[in-house]
């Protein structure tokens, strides 16, 4: 199976000089766990997770000078992992097993069409191992 018969379409984003606030706010009301930082091209430059954000609003505890001057650029990852929508599902299940990530960047042309996520390919295995016995 390929992965665009799995993958959420469309790409939730932000672009660097967002606020991580703002950034964990767009999460919340998605319902999602990562963001994908986009340049003024609309090119990806890195992600954002929820994690990330936790630790930085929560454990760091920045001055609120500091708060106010972060932006996602400065705590994004710049690793991102991409596959294309015409690659196998399997091969993307091994990549995020491998590199321990929870999903991935699907690109065409170089640029974000989707996500498949963990969520997604287990989803896909719980149809098949539950679909009953005739």
């Amino acid at each position: 199976m390929q992965i665009k018969e799995a993958m959420n379409r469309g790409v939730i984003t932000v672009n660097p000089s967002t606020a991580p606030l703002e950034a964990f706010k767009k999460m919340y009301k998605e319902g999602i766990r990562r963001l994908f930082v986009i340049d003024d091209d609309g090119n990806p430059i890195g992600v954002v997770s929820y994690y990330d954000l936790i630790g930085i609003m929560g454990s760091i505890k920045p001055s609120k000078e500091e708060k106010s001057s972060l932006k996602i650029a400065d705590i994004m990852s710049e690793d991102i992992m991409t596959v294309s929508a015409s690659d196998n599902i399997e091969d993307a299940a091994n990549l995020m097993v491998r590199a321990d990530i929870s999903g991935l960047l699907v690109i065409e042309d170089e640029k974000p069409i989707g996500v498949i996520t963990k969520t997604d390919i287990c989803r896909l295995v719980a149809a098949e191992l539950l679909v009953p016995i005739v």
